[in-house]
């Protein structure tokens, strides 16, 4: 075999060998991210409050003839929302290190205008997700978000007028929503790089999914509360029942 034919076969090996190693390579990367997957749990707790509640309060909507009609002898306020055996609505629990970023799903997520209200009261997002806002009522609404870290803007939604959309591109806990036109419509948004978080239910409860094992800093938001941080570490089975408790200032 002359040198020229052994070079020619020198390098076919050479790009047999290249190309064996790079699909092991994929092989391998496609096993490892279906382990990691395989192996997320979902984390599940309860956030709860103790202590004398506050006084609740009403929401009057005299000034708006239409919303009135709705609600003749007015609404309780959302600001704090605890079950007859102490679960804490409207908690935002995430979790807040130890976690890269990752891109928006693609499904919107909705926020209405219903009953003169914002419902629901808090919401959670992942950045660059779309927001969708839909006006329920009969009567004009608008909606303003107040952010620290993100662009503010403030929009008109007469009634009938299709859903508004916008994105929120960083994270933020928690930015308050306002309506100009009714003052006593509230609410807020929570927006995170990552999807590790959840919004705590009528009986307290939440549930982080497709979470990975590991260490984590575990925090949870109220509006009237303030911040509550739990160290977790997080195994194959999960963290156990998890409690968080908020307790009267």
């Amino acid at each position: 075999m002359d040198r020229r034919h052994i070079t020619s076969l020198v390098a076919a090996i050479a790009i047999a060998l290249a190309l064996y190693h790079v699909k092991n390579m994929a092989t391998a990367h496609a096993a490892n991210a279906a382990l990691v997957k395989d192996s997320s749990v979902t984390l599940k707790g309860r956030v709860k409050f103790e202590g004398a509640l506050p006084h609740p309060a009403r929401v009057t909507m005299a000034a708006e003839p239409s919303c009135m009609k709705l609600h003749p002898s007015g609404i309780a306020a959302e600001d704090v929302v605890v079950d007859p055996s102490g679960g804490l609505e409207n908690v935002v629990v995430y979790i807040s290190d130890a976690v890269s970023a990752s891109d928006a799903p693609k499904n919107e997520v909705v926020f209405e205008q219903k009953g003169c209200m914002y419902h629901p009261h808090v919401l959670a997002m992942q950045a660059n997700q779309t927001l969708k806002i839909i006006n329920d009522d009969p009567t004009m609404h608008n909606i303003h978000p107040l952010p620290q870290n993100n662009r503010e803007w403030n929009k008109s939604q007469p009634p009938g007028v299709q859903p508004v959309q916008e994105t929120f591109p960083r994270e933020e806990v928690a930015i308050p929503i306002r309506c100009n036109v009714h003052p006593w419509m509230k609410g807020y948004i929570a927006v995170f790089k990552h999807p590790y978080f959840a919004v705590s239910g009528k009986d307290g409860a939440f549930d982080i999914k497709n979470l990975p094992p590991g260490s984590y800093t575990l925090q949870a938001w109220h509006e009237k509360f303030g911040t509550l941080t739990k160290k977790i570490t997080v195994g194959p089975e999960g963290a156990g029942d998890l409690e968080l408790v908020f307790k009267a200032r």
